[in-house]
């Protein structure tokens, strides 16, 4: 099963890969941009595997670049919460 399958998985290992960046060194305006690239890549490459998901793809393909800025800061607060 991947990842992608299960909203919880996905969260835990966000959260995961957050903690990793944020040990090594990442600042928040860093985190911020790789939130929004991720957001980016899943969106053009990614089919959406669960009802989050797609409700998540959702909202990216009708917003502004800046709104998508704001989904990926909201999905990075989200799982940092863990």
């Amino acid at each position: 099963m991947s990842v992608l399958d299960n909203w919880e998985q996905w969260k835990n290992f966000l959260g995961d890969k957050l903690d990793q960046g944020q040990h090594e060194g990442m600042d928040q305006k860093t985190v911020s941009e790789v939130a929004y690239q991720v957001g980016e890549y899943l969106s053009e490459e990614v089919t959406p595997k669960n009802e989050q998901e797609k409700v998540l793809a959702d909202l990216w393909h009708v917003a502004s670049e800046e709104e998508q800025h704001a989904i990926a800061n909201m999905m990075v607060k989200l799982v940092q919460q863990r």
